[in-house]
């Protein structure tokens, strides 16, 4: 039986595609650059190919997010210059910070005790669950950063089922991804919620349960 509920953040609770499309289109507007669909394509090329250079240990965390910001403004610019324009950005971003509509409620409604597990900073997912006004719904915050270890690694979910003082068998996880959250939790005991808000066609693993929004959760969970 469920006694609890865990959540993933970016893109289940906290709309952050849609806050950083917003985010970005404004500032690229601001900043007198093209925006527009294509503008957002090729951000998200140099992301993807600053963040790989990242991981290969290439480049530092603030020596990638420089380069991604010249490579886009195709112009050169000194570490202060980079730094500014991206916090110009990031400031646009935070502006157009938004829950999904369905959040606030389903949280309120849930008789459950909730927390969250995300890969990600905990000082960023506590800065947005309080500017979203949805902190004080979670018992617990944990993230890869300060657990040392990301989903879908196994250890993740249980460091969060031991802080809620609960086997996995009896916590839920919710979450937009279909690896790393649904499969990953189930692989570990716990009940596995993939939150499929494109309503995709792809195939549900047994033992994972999908819905397409989160009114549909509370009765999923009641007969579970």
């Amino acid at each position: 039986m469920v006694e609890a509920v865990l959540w993933d953040v970016d893109d289940t609770i906290f709309d952050f595609s849609g806050s950083e499309r917003t985010g970005l289109l404004r500032h690229f507007a601001a900043e007198g650059l093209p925006s527009g669909e294509a503008a957002l394509d090729r951000w998200h090329r140099i992301t993807a190919e600053g963040y790989a250079r990242l991981a290969a240990g290439e480049l530092t965390y603030g020596q990638q997010r420089r380069e991604r910001v010249r490579a886009f403004v195709e112009r050169p610019l000194a570490d202060a210059e980079a730094d500014a324009w991206h916090d110009r950005y990031v400031a646009l971003f935070e502006a157009a910070w938004t829950a999904f509509p369905d959040v606030a409620a389903v949280l309120g409604a849930l008789p459950y005790r909730q927390g969250i597990l995300s890969n990600s900073r905990a000082v960023h997912q506590e800065r947005r669950m309080r500017a979203l006004g949805l902190r004080h719904h979670f018992e617990v915050l944990l993230c890869s950063d300060g657990l040392g270890c990301a989903k879908p690694d196994r250890s993740a979910f249980l460091a969060a089922c031991a802080a809620l003082g609960l086997p996995p068998s009896q916590v839920a996880y919710v979450g937009d991804q279909l690896d790393m959250d649904a499969v990953g939790a189930r692989d570990v005991g716990l009940l596995g919620v993939w939150l499929d808000r494109a309503g995709s066609a792809a195939p549900v693993p047994g033992g994972v349960r999908r819905i397409t929004a989160l009114g549909e959760l509370p009765a999923l969970l009641a007969c579970s």
